[in-house]
């Protein structure tokens, strides 16, 4: 290998490793606590693949701006901005048979969340505290978007995840995971009241946005 192909080859590693690495990508919308808990986080750093890394997309679907859509089947979450573009992050979905579709509203918004597992996740996943409070061990992650439909708690989130090496698995128990630093942005662009549109099987894949990042 000739030194200049081996600087490239370097240099390439170097580039793919970067744009892989789930890693502490501080940004404006991270608090003071944000920055101390992700600092060094009580879990294993991931390589996420570049499609499910956080990027503007070409969005064909009619949901106004604003709005919040989960496409299970692809592991997305699309935040619909104005012009035809959307936000689009990888995502942690549910594992067939724990998924959930249909439309609410973000009920409410938390930052570092406690979490209670439910009896449900009790009797499928083995023994668990009956409480744990917010921190970067907590599998709730940093931010939690909770959707309510008709005015109850659908008990359904958008999260993030203790777990980012998952990231474009269908694993969690219903719930939507994104990795701690994408929830911070998604959460630090929603309003309470915004709508959630969950796609059911074989209503998004492909139809959602064009194939090619901007």
């Amino acid at each position: 290998m000739s030194f200049a192909r081996g600087i490239l080859f370097v240099l390439t590693g170097l580039v793919l490793a970067g744009c892989m690495q789930s890693g502490p990508v501080f940004d404006a919308n991270f608090t003071p606590r944000d920055r101390q808990q992700l600092a060094h986080p009580p879990y294993q750093q991931a390589w996420i693949p570049p499609a499910y890394q956080r990027q503007t997309v070409d969005y064909h679907r009619k949901e106004a701006p604003g709005t919040i859509v989960v496409d299970a089947d692809a592991r997305y979450v699309y935040y619909v901005l104005r012009q035809g573009k959307a936000v689009r992050y990888g995502a942690i979905v549910g594992e067939q048979g724990q998924a959930w579709s249909g439309v609410a509203t973000v009920g409410r918004k938390e930052e570092w969340p406690e979490w209670t597992p439910t009896a449900g996740e009790k009797r499928r996943l083995g023994p668990l505290p009956d409480y744990v409070e917010g921190g970067a061990a907590n599998p709730m992650g940093a931010r939690a978007l909770y959707l309510y439909a008709n005015g109850q708690d659908t008990l359904y989130r958008i999260h993030g995840t203790n777990q980012p090496g998952w990231i474009g698995h269908a694993i969690s128990s219903g719930c939507i995971r994104l990795t701690n630093e994408d929830i911070i942005d998604l959460y630090s662009r929603v309003k309470t009241g915004a709508t959630v549109v969950v796609l059911g099987p074989g209503q998004g894949s492909n139809r959602v946005v064009s194939a090619s990042a901007l």
